[in-house]
């Protein structure tokens, strides 16, 4: 316990220090106080009183007995932001006691210093992120993405997305890792990555580019359709209706979600563009004829060999599991491109020779992952050897000695 005559004299004191003591004892004795209403008032006459001590050192003592406090007055803590920067800086960071309202005409006339003091807030609401992002340059708006605790609105994420997604690759990394950011922002920032990859030196130097084309697609492509999938199991359908409103949406496409198993954005993008309830969609997947699924690919605008394909993989597609299982998609893809060569006596027609392109690409990639460590797996499991063809010995030509 600290006698009043004694704290006036410390706060009266010539030292700094003392003065500082007298400062943090007078804000921890405001906050714990629980005597007569004239005593509080006393108490808080003290501590604005202290706001015009003349050393930053008392008035940074003053402002760290506050600083964690919901009770601290708003009055003191307004002046104090008014303050030095190092107190400024610290008030704004820690201190609960302070609204959006308060940040926010903070943030108008704010230096990048103390935006930054901002941003390290234990709690930010979106209006103040969003105001921060504004204001600040381009290591703010880092340190904001990196939190997932912050809150930014779909249309914020989307206008990060299209003006720095495209050559920044950290702000790019960090966006993607955050899970609210819209499905169509993060489809415009894989594709800048595969954009990236494209003009990369050492990954076009080591890839023909016949290839590195080949693999950038599909490795796009399988973006889109695990992006419409995740939404498409969220129950979020604008993703789906606005890739089709937009011309994304291509039998190859389609294709590819059907042999990755991602067949809730398949009934998505069907559900659009046959103007079918998804409900519906899904039963008739899931239980529709041939002729019945032919009628609904009508709907969709699609040609009848391209109809007839799309039933027979669908097909294939109940009796496997084209989600999880390698091997299953290779088998379905390979039982398809064969049938459809016996159909049509090893002509395909010129509307299914797309799709046909896109089933023999995706048969070599889909064999290629299928088989690896097979044969390390098979050496693993059994103890036989290898029988191999027994090869004559060639005559070998007997020269001369030199």
């Amino acid at each position: 316990m600290v006698a009043y005559q004694d704290f006036v004299a410390l706060s009266q004191s010539r030292d700094s220090e003392e003065r500082g003591q007298a400062a943090h004892l007078a804000a921890m004795a405001y906050l714990n106080h629980y005597g007569p209403a004239d005593e509080h008032a006393a108490l808080y006459a003290a501590l604005i009183g202290f706001l015009d001590d003349p050393s930053v050192r008392v008035r940074g003592a003053l402002a760290y007995g506050l600083l964690h406090a919901v009770e601290a007055p708003r009055p003191i803590l307004l002046a104090l932001l008014q303050d030095s920067p190092v107190i400024a800086r610290a008030v704004v960071q820690y201190s609960p006691a302070l609204v959006d309202a308060d940040l926010m005409a903070l943030i108008r006339g704010a230096d990048e210093a103390m935006l930054m003091a901002t941003a390290t807030r234990e709690r930010l609401s979106q209006r103040v992120a969003e105001a921060l992002v504004a204001s600040g340059g381009r290591p703010l708006l880092a340190k904001l993405l990196d939190r997932p605790d912050v809150p930014f609105s779909p249309a914020m994420l989307r206008q990060v997305a299209d003006r720095d997604g495209a050559e920044d690759a950290e702000l790019r990394g960090l966006l993607l890792a955050r899970d609210d950011l819209p499905a169509d922002a993060r489809l415009v920032l894989v594709q800048a990555v595969a954009a990236v990859l494209r003009r990369t030196r050492m990954v076009s130097g080591a890839v023909a580019p016949h290839r590195l084309e080949r693999l950038l697609r599909d490795a796009t492509d399988t973006a889109l359709t695990a992006i419409g999938e995740q939404e498409a199991a969220a129950g979020r359908a604008p993703y789906a209706a606005e890739l089709v409103d937009s011309e994304f949406v291509s039998t190859r496409v389609m294709l590819h979600a059907i042999v990755q198993g991602h067949v809730l954005f398949f009934a998505d993008c069907v559900a659009q563009l046959s103007e079918t309830p998804r409900e519906k969609v899904f039963t008739l997947l899931e239980h529709g004829s041939r002729s019945t699924l032919n009628a609904l690919f009508s709907r969709c605008g699609l040609s009848q060999a391209v109809r007839n394909m799309l039933a027979r993989l669908i097909f294939h597609a109940r009796a496997a599991d084209l989600a999880d299982d390698l091997a299953a998609r290779h088998f379905v893809v390979t039982a398809l491109t064969e049938e459809l060569i016996v159909e049509h006596d090893g002509v395909i027609p010129p509307d299914l020779e797309e799709a046909f392109a896109y089933l023999s690409e995706q048969n070599v990639i889909l064999a290629r992952r299928a088989a690896r460590g097979v044969m390390s797996a098979f050496a693993g499991m059994t103890q036989t050897e290898m029988a191999l063809p027994q090869l004559e010995a060639e005559a070998r030509l007997a020269l001369p000695a030199a």
